[in-house]
């Protein structure tokens, strides 16, 4: 019946849509490089030792617990306290365990003990309980004030110390990162406690489902803090993303807002981190090995060897971060490093004149210095470029002052370098002109779906080329590029580095590759260009003289609907909900104009039109540019516009809303035809159990039990959780529906038996249907035209069950603590949705087809519609008040 009402073309149409959601979102889940981040281990036994909390706040906070982190003898000689070492604070994120500090933890231990215990970091882990703070954000204001209490018995934990610490580091996990920024906006919380804060994948930015109020509120919170305080925000802030391997977390939202007022906050993607150079996913940013090794360097080389605690200067702490996580110039880090070096002794000097130089290293034991005279070439060429793989964290390169023939003092030039994977023992150098090694490449239109391309080929035998990507700088875009390398005359494996270098936000790549070969590189951004910035990405090809390179560019149309996904999918539920609206209108209306409702998917091929809601949500965004308009729009304190928050992020580009719509409609479709099929299934199970049950005689809007059970569900959802009786409620409603299903089969089957006493019972029905109002009798037309109407109720009613099942989780999760959910955001709705939906459970059409509410009902949903693209797509919370109205008045229809 379902498969029927739709067209071959519109079932070919909901089938195309289904093979782009996938397309996009292949590219999401698997189109990223293999995980090569190597697993860190424990070389002795993790220990985690419970530290004692007062009693007062252990009673306060009963779920939550602190724990120190400890291996061998570390952990027997530290269960007797007081510490000595560096406080570090650890915050797991969404479902995160405290054990998850093991990985830098351990990695700290052996660093120190490497260095004999000079200095040593004591390793602190927050037990959130694994709460879903990413679902529900009830608590996230809750396990802020504990980290706050923490930090307070940490510090007392080294009293009496003649370093004792002062204020602790924090790295934060996901959400943890969120609660360790929010720690700034308490009453009573000094800045000083913290004196470095590193968070891995967090949502700084928005959260990732804004499924409740709470959450949203508690980043508006934090964000607009971190805003108008800005200028008296000392704290140096690190967040690292995992790049395309997270798909939980996109990248784009880790990053900080870069504020004129605020210059200690670093944002940088993991494949961009010098030493690490791969993505890392959700998890595995907290066990990486390269990632946890490059960030134990740094808090090492932040000790100040006078307090020996962190440093207090934030110039020492930024340069230390960008030593290490920005541009690594293969050298330990100094703090004041000599820029002037004398280069004195017997070592040997050997004159090179040519353009272009190679050395091989055979492990020689003396200096050797090769002196390259500018006179030579400033006349032809422009600059110069070098590269050593021999890095033993040594000067290698310097600028001569006087022109002697031995270069008494040099500029060390080593700390302008930058490191890139080593390849073998060489060095090689070349000059040349700067505009023979920059390559203009603009990189094919959105439209051309990678039927045409651009090709760049790299003739002239150098060590290094920049080729700039014109025209791309937007998040829509994506390309492949394909680099095509062809060696003559070498026997031996060489090496090639591809680094995509995109310079307004640390998000580079690198691609090391073996040629002669073929590589693809995807092209697409975490981070759009920014209006005001005209810097252009590169492609920096760090090459081989024997090798020829074909550089080819092409639209990938995969990987663009996977940006869509990556950056809009979470608005999905709004578009889909959207498009059921427009269904349901269309129903109610038919059922006012012709008596008769019409199929869900006949209506959702009719009404669910793009045309009919973003030319509204377009016309008001363009008004808002207005001042009248923007002043009436605060006088009746409407929300801000969800498009106009998405284009402070950067995230709306051409045709995303018609893309997510036709999204919308498709999921909307095969969600109906879901719900149809399970409809039947389940009224064929209920047959098979039970007797073949009537039609109802009569039409009873309210039951005898129907106030008890409205009572008991109320008082349900007011002593545990609302969403839990959503649930109920939608369970009592799909069981109405499978009853009326079952007996609508029934009533068919006997019609076949005996077709004449069947319409004789139909003419009596009917009979008695127009010779009296206040009792109705259901036909089979009815029963029809109502289990129509309901799939639609039910095909709603499951959006707002789904969008309220985050608290319900969180709320079963934690049913062992405490019985009640509070707060609770799904408490009103319940309220409201329970008796609705008691309502339209015992309602028929034949009961509202003469009703007066029925033809304002039926035009509510367009506007409905509208609204929740226009105020629920960035914030998926406000979606059921927009679907609970038109339900309301649907049931009101029985009484007016």
């Amino acid at each position: 019946m379902f498969l029927q009402s739709v067209s071959l073309w519109n079932l070919a149409f909901y089938a195309l849509m289904v093979i782009m959601a996938t397309l996009g979102l292949w590219d999401v889940f698997f189109g990223f490089e293999e995980n090569k981040c190597s697993m860190s281990y424990m070389f002795e036994y993790p220990e985690y030792q419970k530290i004692e909390l007062p009693k007062k706040l252990a009673k306060r906070y009963p779920t939550y617990e602190l724990y120190l982190y400890g291996e061998g003898s570390y952990a027997e000689e530290h269960k007797i306290l007081p510490l000595t070492g560096i406080p570090v604070l650890f915050l797991p994120g969404n479902a995160g365990s405290y054990k998850q500090v093991r990985s830098i933890g351990s990695i700290a231990l052996r660093k120190a003990e490497d260095i004999d215990f000079k200095y040593h970091f004591d390793f602190f882990s927050v037990n959130f309980n694994e709460e879903l703070v990413a679902l529900y954000g009830g608590s996230l204001q809750k396990q802020t004030k504990f980290v706050h209490e923490c930090i307070k018995t940490i510090l007392k934990l080294y009293k009496g110390q003649e370093f004792a610490p002062k204020s602790v580091a924090i790295i934060g996990h996901s959400m943890g990162g969120l609660v360790a920024r929010a720690l700034l906006t308490l009453k009573n919380f000094k800045q000083d406690l913290i004196n470095l804060l590193i968070t891995q994948a967090t949502p700084h930015v928005a959260p990732v489902m804004p499924l409740d109020r709470f959450i949203t509120d508690f980043y508006m919170t934090v964000n607009n803090y971190w805003i108008l305080n800005a200028r008296h925000i000392n704290l140096t802030t690190l967040s690292v993303a995992g790049g395309f391997r997270d798909y939980q977390v996109r990248s784009g939202l880790t990053f900080l807002p870069k504020l004129s007022h605020h210059t200690s906050a670093l944002s940088v993607v993991s494949s961009a981190v010098p030493k690490t150079w791969v993505s890392t996913d959700h998890l595995s940013i907290v066990w990486c090995k390269q990632l946890q090794l490059t960030t134990i360097r740094a808090f090492f080389d932040l000790i100040d060897a006078d307090t020996k605690q962190i440093t207090q200067n934030p110039k020492k702490k930024l340069s230390v971060l960008n030593h290490h996580f920005i541009r690594h110039p293969a050298k330990h880090f100094e703090e004041n490093p000599a820029i002037i070096s004398d280069l004195t002794g017997t070592s040997m000097w050997v004159p090179v004149k040519v353009s272009k130089w190679t050395y091989v290293a055979y492990n020689e034991s003396d200096k050797i210095y090769f002196t390259f005279p500018l006179a030579n070439h400033r006349k032809i060429y422009t600059h110069v470029y070098c590269q050593s793989t021999m890095l033993d964290t040594n000067s290698w390169i310097f600028g001569c002052i006087n022109s002697t023939s031995m270069c008494r003092q040099g500029i060390d030039l080593s700390w302008k370098a930058e490191l890139l994977p080593t390849i073998k023992f060489v060095v090689d150098c070349e000059f040349f002109k700067k505009e023979m090694r920059s390559i203009q490449l603009p990189v094919t239109h959105l439209f051309s779906f990678g039927l045409s391309s651009r090709k760049v080929i790299l003739n002239t035998s150098g060590l290094f080329y920049n080729i700039e990507l014109l025209n791309f700088g937007q998040i829509y875009q994506a390309f492949k590029i394909n680099v095509v390398s062809k060696c003559s005359g070498v026997k031996e494996e060489i090496t090639s580095i591809y680094k995509l270098h995109i310079p307004w936000s640390y998000e580079d790549s690198l691609t090391i590759a073996q040629v002669p070969s073929s590589t693809e590189i995807s092209l697409k951004l975490h981070i759009a260009q920014p209006e005001n910035d005209s810097h252009v990405a590169l492609l920096k090809m760090y090459t081989s003289s024997d090798c020829q390179y074909e550089v080819t560019v092409k639209t990938s149309f995969s990987q663009i609907l996977g940006q869509v996904v990556r950056f809009h999918g979470g608005a999905l539920p709004a578009y889909v909900t959207s498009s059921i609206l427009l269904a349901y209108g269309g129903q109610l209306y038919s059922l006012f104009s012709t008596g008769h409702c019409l199929e869900y998917a006949t209506m959702l091929d009719k009404e669910a039109k793009p045309y009919k809601v973003d030319p509204f949500v377009i016309m008001i965004k363009f008004l808002l540019g207005y001042k009248w308009f923007k002043e009436l729009w605060d006088v009746l304190m409407l929300p801000e516009l969800d498009a106009i928050v998405l284009t402070s992020q950067s995230m709306c580009f051409p045709l995303v809303s018609l893309i997510l719509f036709l999204f919308g409609t498709c999921t909307a479709y095969w969600g109906g035809l879901l719900s149809s099929t399970s409809v039947r299934l389940l009224s064929s199970l209920w047959l098979a159990l039970k007797r073949p049950s009537e039609l109802p005689k009569d039409i009873k809007m309210i039951s005898a039990d129907l106030p008890f059970l409205t009572i008991v569900l109320i008082i349900v959802s007011w002593t545990t959780c609302g969403a839990f009786a959503i649930l109920l409620t939608y369970l009592y409603y799909v069981f109405k529906i499978v009853h009326l299903q079952a007996s609508l089969t029934t009533y068919k089957n006997s019609q076949t038996v005996n077709p004449k006493h069947s319409r004789r019972s139909e003419k009596k029905s009917n009979h008695h249907k127009d010779s009296t109002v206040h009792y109705l009798r259901l036909s089979a037309n009815d029963a029809e035209d109502s289990l129509r109407m309901h799939s639609t109720v039910i095909n709603l009613l499951t959006w707002i069950v789904l969008l309220s099942m985050p608290s319900l989780i969180y709320w079963l999760k934690n049913l062992r603590y405490y019985f009640k959910l509070n707060p609770d955001p799904c408490k009103p709705l319940a309220f409201i949705l329970i008796p609705t939906m008691a309502i339209l459970g015992n309602t028929h059409t034949v009961s509202i087809k003469s009703s007066k509410l029925l033809k304002a009902t039926s035009q509510f949903p367009l506007p409905l519609a509208v609204g929740v693209i226009a105020f629920g797509s960035a914030h998926l919370y406000r979606v059921p008040c927009f679907v609970f109205i038109p339900l309301l008045l649907h049931a009101l229809c029985n009484f007016m």
